[in-house]
């Protein structure tokens, strides 16, 4: 890795953040950052799609932040939801979701946990 790799580069996935309800820009903001650094990686296929964030008007909700994420990387799609009780909480909670969900599907066809023969109980060679 040069010291060009390092840093933070802008994201070309046309992921779009929405909000719905009483949400601050500084809160739409944050999660932004957090969606951009789950699919900001090397290697990652393309992704494109779109979270949804919104916050319960009423008060006595008690987890009122709640978001979905519809994102498709590559040809899989990843379906990401979260509901917490602040919006740095379900960024956070929301980037966690949606970084095992990439892992998952970009890790899903490798062969390297694969066995190279399979065992004689399923169809393998016997000895």
């Amino acid at each position: 890795m040069t010291a060009k790799d390092i840093g933070t580069r802008e994201t070309t996935a046309p992921v779009r953040v929405r909000a719905d309800g009483d949400v601050d820009e500084d809160s739409v903001a944050y999660l932004r950052e957090k969606v951009g650094t789950a699919l900001d990686r090397p290697g990652l296929p393309p992704a494109s799609g779109e979270v949804r964030v919104s916050r319960a008007s009423a008060h006595h909700v008690a987890l009122p932040w709640s978001a979905g994420a519809e994102i498709r990387v590559g040809g899989d799609l990843v379906v990401v939801h979260a509901r917490e009780a602040t919006a740095r909480e379900l960024a956070d909670r929301l980037h966690d979701r949606l970084r095992a969900g990439v892992e998952r599907v970009v890790h899903r066809d490798a062969t390297v946990r694969r066995t190279a023969v399979p065992p004689p109980w399923r169809g393998g060679p016997q000895k």
